[in-house]
């Protein structure tokens, strides 16, 4: 299936990642794989740079570079926190707070130094089955920081069999409708264009899976 394409021009394209691709070949590629990168690639007919990314189950806006040079100021935009990202999950439980910030440090494995996080999070609706539909907006860019931030606040999202368990993942998935599905979208990015310097807003519609909750 092609990809939604969000936004393009001459040196940036804008994609709407659906869950289940990876962003770039994985070391050990799999049979079935699918890539991303290598579908917008033959879908536009140029290489692409990949400046960021989404986990395998994650769906959303993800963007690539045409040009090298504009795929290196790009990099340095995330590096600097200059480009806002705004994610929509929806996860188990009522938070008590309407609006809250996670500030846990994260280690990307067991015996690797802890790093600094920041996720901020506010409530967007309560839902049936004890859900919540959130909104996170992350500061830092950690290993699977949304998803073990919530977690550590005893509130993970739906779907997702690495830290919510999975006799209640597979539970939740089958009440919803939403199978094996971690119910977690990058929703939209706000940067400034590295070339022309305008302010890019950039929104994938909302997941169908996230929807159906709703």
């Amino acid at each position: 299936m092609p990809l939604d394409i969000l936004y393009q021009d001459d040196v940036i394209v804008a994609v709407a990642k659906p869950a289940g691709q990876l962003v770039i070949p994985a070391d050990l590629p799999q049979v079935g794989d699918e890539v991303t990168m290598k579908i917008l690639r033959d879908q536009i007919g140029a290489r692409v740079h990949p400046i960021h990314r989404l986990d395998r189950p994650t769906s959303g806006v993800l963007i690539f570079a045409t040009d090298p040079e504009v795929a290196r100021m790009l990099h340095q935009a995330f590096e600097r926190h200059e480009v806002e990202k705004v994610y929509q999950a929806v996860i188990v439980g009522h938070p008590l707070a309407p609006r809250w910030r996670c500030q846990e440090p994260i280690q990307k494995k067991e015996g690797a130094p802890e790093r600094e996080a920041c996720t901020d999070f506010t409530v967007l609706q309560q839902l049936s089955h004890g859900l919540s539909l959130i909104e996170a907006l992350p500061k830092t860019g950690r290993f699977h920081q949304i998803r073990r931030h919530l977690l550590h606040v005893g509130h993970p999202i739906v779907g997702d069999y690495r830290y919510a368990g999975v006799e209640r993942c597979d539970h939740l998935g089958k009440v919803l409708g939403t199978g094996s599905r971690m119910l977690l979208q990058a929703t939209s990015l706000r940067l400034k264009h590295p070339v022309s310097g305008e302010d890019l807003f950039i929104q994938a519609p909302l997941d169908e899976a996230l929807a159906r909750c709703r």
